[in-house]
């Protein structure tokens, strides 16, 4: 698989040629359990858009998909469990084994690290 300016380099040679063709003549191609051809055009692109200079983790911030919008809701599973989500405890750089205390109010839940100042409101 091309990448950088072999890849551009490449891309600009066969430019007359169908999308199909661009992404397999630059090497963006695996073989499917039953020996078929599978053309990677996500990985052709993601590579592409890299090798014009174009960073797509910059936006993401490691908080979700690239392009999600966080809804800031949550809802409680089947099982009883309120799951959080990755993209929001990215969004705090929270790490395995962080503590909270709940508090338990009228019709709210907060979770307060533990040790922190119960009051204080980022």
């Amino acid at each position: 698989m091309l990448t950088g300016s072999e890849l551009l380099a490449k891309v600009k040679e066969l430019g007359d040629l169908g999308k199909s063709e661009i992404v397999r003549g630059c090497g963006y191609v695996s073989t499917k359990k039953d020996g078929g051809e599978r053309l990677n055009f996500t990985a052709f692109y993601e590579a592409l858009l890299e090798a014009k200079g174009v960073d797509l983790q910059a936006g993401g911030q490691g908080a979700g998909k690239v392009g999600r919008k966080l809804s800031y809701t949550a809802t409680v599973q089947g099982n009883g469990n309120l799951l959080i989500g990755k993209a929001y405890t990215a969004l705090l750089n929270l790490e395995p084994g962080d503590e909270f205390e709940i508090k338990l109010g009228r019709k709210q839940i907060r979770l307060v690290p533990v040790g922190a100042d119960d009051e204080s409101e980022d």
